[in-house]
């Protein structure tokens, strides 16, 4: 497995960072290779994504979801990843948003490309845009402020 840890502080209090966190159905508007994102139930999503050509399908599960702090996933099938985003308060109107992901590349090229620090860079640009795409907005599209308990093992 690879692993990638990014964050972007935002100027926007964290409520309104998670809430926009979300709305996964937003997400092609700021992931550059995601297509479509579709809630299928409180906690299963369906992804289309494109990655250096190669176009893939996968459900993904959130596996906990705390408002305000935490939103964590995995897939359930297909290329293994998983992941977490959690959200930091740093004053009033400015959160930090951290990024974990974890994965594992599928072929020569997404091996390549992982080694090359492209998946990195993709995540940072990724997180630059939601920054960008959240605070020229100034508020969410939308939120769901259910919460999802951590699976016990």
């Amino acid at each position: 497995m690879s692993g990638v840890m990014e964050h972007v502080d935002i100027a926007v209090p964290i409520r309104t960072a998670y809430d926009q966190w979300t709305q996964f159905e937003a997400f092609p508007r700021f992931m550059e290779g995601v297509h479509q994102v579709r809630q299928l139930t409180d906690t299963m999503t369906h992804w289309t994504v494109e990655i250096a050509g190669v176009k893939r399908e996968f459900d993904a599960e959130i596996t906990e979801q705390l408002p305000d702090e935490r939103v964590a996933w995995r897939s359930t099938e297909g290329t293994r990843q998983a992941g977490v985003v959690t959200f930091h308060r740093l004053d009033e109107g400015h959160t930090r948003v951290t990024l974990q992901l974890e994965f594992e590349p599928q072929g020569v090229l997404e091996q390549a490309g992982d080694k090359l620090g492209l998946v990195d860079r993709r995540a940072r640009a990724d997180l630059e845009r939601f920054k960008e795409f959240i605070e020229r907005r100034g508020q969410e599209t939308g939120a769901w402020r259910g919460t999802v308990d951590r699976p016990t093992p």
